[in-house]
């Protein structure tokens, strides 16, 4: 069952599925997230999750920790999900981490997907293999992923700045709840 918000604020999550601790992607997924809590409203803090901390347990069907994790996503207003790319998709750990929802476990949360990478080469994979897992499990992706290649860490700005121009908007009019039908005849 889908927790529902109350009141203003955001319950406003971040997944890195880097398998190295505080990576260079959590840091490019902070500051996403920094730009998107100037612009998102509601969206005042957030968790980080990063899944390299929980390594070892995510195989364990026992755990409580990455059950605890796993409801505290699904039950997430705004998720942004990030992953190095590797192999030209996200990582396996990122995987096992979201194989344990079953369909639909994400319904009524929005995603944006984030992915960096050494090239442009791969800048699609957010596209191509990102979204789709998110969607699969139901939730709602209103803009297009980021993708940020490692030349571009130095000057983050000059990337997220414009992609939040366009996609906060979209983003904040996802998390809008919308009057049902019956509501709107009232």
């Amino acid at each position: 069952m889908r927790v529902q918000r109350k009141g203003p604020l955001l319950s406003f999550v971040i997944v890195v599925g880097n398998p190295k601790v505080a990576s260079r992607t959590r840091g490019v997924a902070e500051v996403v997230s920094s730009a998107l809590q100037g612009c998102v409203p509601g969206a005042e803090d957030h968790l980080v999750i990063d899944l390299a901390d929980v390594a070892r347990e995510l195989f364990d069907p026992n755990s409580s920790k990455v059950e605890g994790l796993l409801a505290t996503v699904a039950a997430s207003d705004l998720l942004l999900v990030a992953s190095p790319t590797y192999k030209a998709s996200y990582t396996g750990l990122l995987k096992a981490f979201f194989d344990r929802y079953g369909n639909n476990a994400l319904a009524g949360t929005v995603a944006v997907p984030l992915m960096t990478g050494a090239a442009p080469v791969h800048a699609l994979a957010v596209e191509l293999h990102l979204r789709p897992l998110l969607v699969e499990l139901g939730a709602s992706v209103p803009t297009r992923g980021l993708y940020i290649v490692e030349q571009q860490f130095d000057a983050l700005h000059v990337v997220i700045e414009p992609w939040v121009e366009v996609a906060a908007p979209l983003i904040s009019r996802a998390l809008t709840p919308r009057p049902s039908a019956t509501e709107g005849s009232r």
